[in-house]
């Protein structure tokens, strides 16, 4: 339990660093939405979260409001239309996630667990990992998010049917990442890949992680192909 108390404590501390932090970031960015675009700053969105219970994800708006209902549905692929111009670069920079930091303090996120996904890409994952995926919280970013740090790449190659790829390719590997995380957890883990979180930004096409995490589940033959 000691390790619970301490990423809950943890949290709290690194959410009100980056909130004061990054206030001179979000004020613009919620003037440039406001100003843009559909006029909308915030995205609400019901996702899966602790124990399987729903809850609303915050999140700065970079698609369409109808997007859910258009194209690929709950998925993205590169150059996708539904993204506002403007989102495309909150999307790129992951700034658009800044404002789950209020997840974290109202207790429905932490900063490291696994991504909270919509109810549909919820039952995309195998049945033994739904029932164990949110034994932990969601969290703003996890071993998944690093690996998949350029998911769309995979959604868009030539010939590639977006939902079958994420269904029968991604989704079963990205399970099977999360589920190394709870079995990894530490203090340790959540610091590195809070670090890979920002590396794999600015070098999406490291192998870092699979240096740092030597035991990661095997990258599947799909993901090594150019």
């Amino acid at each position: 339990m000691w390790y619970e108390s301490l990423k809950r404590g943890g949290d709290w501390l690194i959410a009100a660093v980056v909130l004061v932090g990054s206030a001179w970031l979000l004020v613009p960015c919620m003037i440039i939405l406001r100003c843009t675009g559909e006029h909308e700053v915030w995205y609400l969105q019901k996702r899966v979260g602790y124990r399987n219970r729903r809850f609303n994800i915050i999140k700065f708006a970079t698609m369409l409001k109808n997007s859910p209902n258009m194209g690929t549905g709950s998925l993205t692929t590169r150059n996708d239309p539904r993204v506002l111009p403007f989102g495309a670069f909150l999307r790129k920079t992951k700034i658009n996630e800044l404002p789950q930091i209020f997840n974290v303090f109202n207790g429905t996120m932490s900063i490291v667990g696994p991504r909270p996904q919509m109810e549909v890409d919820f039952y995309r994952f195998p049945e033994e990992v739904q029932k164990v995926i949110y034994n932990v919280k969601p969290g703003i970013t996890g071993i998944g998010s690093v690996i998949f740090r350029d998911e769309e790449k995979y959604l868009s190659q030539p010939g590639i049917d977006p939902i079958s790829c994420y269904e029968k390719q991604i989704a079963p590997y990205k399970g099977a990442l999360e589920l190394w995380y709870q079995e990894h957890a530490s203090l340790t883990v959540d610091f590195r890949i809070i670090f890979l979180t920002a590396w794999v930004i600015v070098f999406p096409e490291s192998e870092l992680p699979y240096r740092w995490f030597r035991d990661l589940p095997s990258k599947p033959e799909w993901m090594t192909k150019k």
